[in-house]
């Protein structure tokens, strides 16, 4: 908050408050409150300019529809795209509507404002012949087997079970040996239950066979070179050498191998309700995204077969 100026002090407050609610009560991870507390700290710096001072809580709560798209204006006029304004007015709402519920305001016709349209972006997902093939080829670069068979594992639990990054990397030496299901704490602290395949649970058994560091019960499963924990920049390095050796495009990267999780499995005939378990996604409208990638695919493989005169 301290780099949007001309906010007054009862905003401040509010906004601390508000946040720590959010945190308290629905369990909003960090990334996500950094996020908000930016959004709302825009908005707040812009109606300080627009009105010229800092506004009040009434004030705020009772915010005309003009001035926020006003302030959707001034944010599109700085180049920031649909689906980040979609996310700065889901901010506002929030907190407007947080403020009118403490201080008895009718707050209904900024809540009622739409946020522009966008077309999300789909999932890149690789081939499944892509897949294995970053599966062999991470390895082949490493420095030393233990450090290959590290990078082969950590892909190889992205690729098979559809963890994130932070998920894989969040395991520690209690979890190992890893179990036929894992319980797998994800976003905002939503727990899961994942089916770990046995290609997963023997490429973390060779990586802790061959790892140079004592594996503790709180320590970090998978480590760095000099022990401490595996960086995400390091898997996504070993990635990006394993895409230029087999000619992958710059969408290969590892959360790509989570997509081709959930795009393999709904190919194969995958239940969308279970996949979407299994990806630990709150919505299945964000699941549903894969049905587009697996209809673009059949899309490419026809227009290939049939292709027009």
């Amino acid at each position: 908050m301290t780099d949007h100026p001309g906010i007054s002090a009862a905003a401040r407050a509010a906004m601390a408050d508000w946040l720590a609610q959010m945190k308290a009560l629905d369990g909003a991870s960090p990334a996500t409150l950094e996020a908000y507390a930016g959004d709302v700290g825009r908005w707040l710096a812009f109606m300080a300019g627009h009105h010229g001072g800092g506004q009040g809580l009434a004030a705020l709560a009772s915010t005309s529809r003009s001035d926020l798209r006003a302030f959707m204006a001034h944010e599109q006029g700085r180049g920031v795209g649909a689906r980040s304004l979609a996310r700065r007015l889901s901010a506002v709402k929030s907190f407007t509507r947080w403020i009118a519920d403490r201080s008895d305001t009718d707050a209904t016709a900024l809540l009622a404002t739409r946020a522009p349209r966008h077309r999300p972006k789909l999932p890149r997902p690789l081939t499944q012949e892509g897949a294995r093939a970053v599966l062999d080829e991470v390895a082949t670069d490493a420095r030393e087997d233990w450090i290959g068979a590290r990078d082969m594992a950590v892909v190889t639990l992205l690729y098979g079970c559809g963890l994130r990054i932070s998920e894989a990397l969040g395991l520690t030496g209690a979890d190992h040996p890893l179990p036929e299901v894992m319980r797998i704490i994800g976003k905002g602290g939503k727990e899961r239950l994942v089916p770990v395949l046995p290609a997963a649970r023997a490429a973390v058994a060779r990586y802790a066979a061959l790892c140079p560091f004592e594996i503790s019960r709180d320590g970090a499963l998978f480590r760095g070179a000099r022990g401490g924990a595996l960086s995400p920049r390091l898997v996504q390095l070993a990635m990006e050498k394993a895409r230029a050796r087999l000619g992958l495009p710059a969408t290969a990267t590892p959360h790509a191998l989570r997509h081709s999780f959930a795009t393999h499995l709904l190919s194969a005939g995958g239940d969308l309700r279970a996949i979407q378990e299994l990806l630990g996604h709150s919505s299945l409208s964000t699941t549903q995204a894969y049905t587009a990638v697996d209809a673009a695919r059949l899309a490419e493989v026809y227009a290939r077969a049939h292709p027009r005169a």
